[in-house]
């Protein structure tokens, strides 16, 4: 019988489509799986990414003895430069993982104090009091794997994010001996990928993708421009294949994408003939049809190639009449809105837009419904955790295991912060701890929270309006007349009939001089611009005196 509780605790990745990251605790030793990002909503304005909060950690950074990144994408490993300021222990990962980590650190100047340990899918880790057996699903990346953790409470799963995709891409499918043996063994709880919990049917595999590739690669009358996520080598070698096919030249854009690819390379992840292979500056001076380029922006984001070229700011090179760009990924939940005006601004400026459902140029690499069904019935665990979700995603998958048998009361739909303890093979939920957004906005971690969030939010419904006032010492006297500026309000044709009555009541208060002149002002400017133009600027009043 264990003398200790374990205790799972979820920073990241319940409720939400991103930042996943998971500590396993047992007595005062804890262990992280991963520790991602996720991109802000819409009206998260200036926000650049979102990561877990570490707050809970932070009192017992000697209690973390390691970290265990499941794979390569950008929510499993976004924030890990975050991380390793505050909690800096030994991150494990299997290689291709690893030298995704490693071009990530590199580019922070973290990578010297970074201690990166290489396992293999197979392999076991002893991690303060965890035995972690790392096990191969199939995912949209290489070298996905899922988690076995042996604890003196019992057996527990962390699936990580998987698919059964019986053809992938580097032809090695999940793991299925080993999930068997783990029944055989006992689990405890299953930790699984709730993604596509909304999603019947099995999820496609990544061979679909070629097919739709080698059509557009054909019937495209000028270069081809693939936009991905930098981390989805698999969908290089997707593009690099049907180039190579098709008797085009492939080049990388953009920075991370470029870091990646070579990195990949080097590993032997992606194979690429040197000879098939240019860069951008030489694919200008080459016909048109004999070029692609693979790029960054497939979710429209601001910064990437695929933003600048949607907007005509990016430097390197430009859309041509005759070009066709291939949009491959689906959008990500909350970035609905800037996935598809990106496409629309393409379109607009002369290029030939691809994308699902157009064509097949995409497929999740997350379980659908029959996947989800597969992994419970290989698995048999006493209680099933649905992670990465939100929470109509949690509830779905959770809804599922109870119609295969799974008992409502051993399917625990929670959200980040919530921890769950195990004592005698019991489930309790135990005390919340935060678990909620920190967010990342230019050099600032964390400084910027929601109460700037709805300031910036009223600021770009209403605008701003300034009240500059001069009066004379200790006296209801204006030195000069009251000057009111706006921005983002009122145009300047409409200011004048609006802002001069305002200035004879500002005017009046200060003759007055009743109360708080300040507030006075700002209630008395408010009240009159919703009565004149029905809008609710956000007013400030400056009082100076001399």
């Amino acid at each position: 019988m264990a003398k200790e509780k374990l205790r799972v605790i979820p920073l990241g990745g319940l409720g939400e489509v991103g930042k996943n990251m998971t500590v396993y605790q047992y007595g005062k030793e804890m262990m992280i799986v991963d520790v991602g990002l996720m991109f802000p909503f819409n009206n998260m304005l200036g926000v650049d990414y979102i990561i877990p909060d570490f707050q809970y950690l932070l009192d017992k950074v000697s209690q973390v003895k390691g970290i265990v990144i499941t794979h390569g994408h950008e929510d499993h490993i976004g924030a890990i430069n975050h991380l390793i300021e505050q909690i800096n222990v030994p991150i494990y990962a299997t290689p291709l993982t690893r030298g995704l980590l490693e071009v990530k650190l590199a580019r922070a100047g973290n990578l010297e104090k970074a201690d990166l340990r290489t396992i293999q899918a197979g392999e076991r880790a002893q991690i303060g009091p965890f035995q972690v057996e790392f096990f191969h699903m199939s995912h949209s990346i290489p070298d996905a794997v899922g988690l076995g953790i042996q604890t003196p409470a019992g057996l527990l799963v962390h699936s990580g994010d998987y698919k059964f995709d019986q053809t992938p891409v580097d032809g090695w499918t999940s793991d299925f001996a080993k999930l068997g043996e783990f029944s055989k063994r006992g689990v405890l709880a299953l930790l699984a990928d709730s993604t596509n919990a909304d999603h019947a049917g099995w999820t496609p595999s990544e061979a679909l993708i070629d097919g739709a590739l080698d059509k557009v690669f054909k019937e495209a009358p000028g270069r081809v421009i693939v936009a991905s996520f930098a981390s989805l080598v698999s969908r290089m070698q997707q593009v690099a294949n049907t180039t190579i096919n098709n008797d085009r030249k492939l080049a990388f854009a953009g920075t991370s994408m470029v870091d990646n690819s070579k990195m990949a390379m080097s590993l032997g992840y992606l194979k690429i003939p040197e000879k098939n292979l240019i860069t951008v500056e030489q694919g200008s001076h080459m016909p048109e049809k004999k070029v692609v380029i693979m790029c960054t922006g497939s979710q429209g984001e601001v910064t990437s190639i695929m933003g600048r070229l949607a907007r005509g700011t990016n430097r390197q090179f430009d859309i041509k009449p005759k070009d066709t760009i291939i949009i491959s990924s689906h959008a990500i939940p909350g970035n609905e809105e800037s996935f598809y005006y990106t496409i629309n601004a393409l379109i607009r400026r002369g290029a030939n837009v691809i994308y699902d459902p157009i064509e097949k140029v995409h497929v999740s690499g997350h379980a659908n419904q029959e996947d989800m069904k597969l992994l419970i019935n290989l698995i048999k665990p006493k209680y099933l955790i649905p992670i990465h979700g939100e929470l109509r995603l949690l509830k779905q998958h959770a809804a599922l295991a109870e119609r295969m048998g799974i008992p409502r009361e051993n399917i625990p739909v929670i959200e980040n912060g919530q921890i769950i303890e195990f004592s005698n093979k019991k489930l309790k939920l135990a005390e919340r701890v935060p678990g909620g957004y920190v967010f990342v906005d230019g050099t600032g971690v964390g400084d910027v929270g929601m109460p700037v969030m709805r300031e910036r939010e009223q600021l770009s419904q209403g605008g701003i309006v300034i009240i500059n006032l001069l009066l004379f010492q200790n006296k209801n006297e204006l030195r000069k007349p009251p000057v009111v500026e706006s921005f983002g309000f009122i145009s300047n044709s409409e200011a004048e009939g609006v802002i001069e009555p305002l200035v004879e009541q500002i005017e009046t208060l200060v003759k007055n001089g009743r109360g708080n002149l300040k507030t006075s002002i700002e209630k008395a400017a408010k009240s009159h611009f919703f009565s004149e133009v029905r809008r609710r600027p956000w007013v400030r009043v400056f009082i100076n005196e001399v």
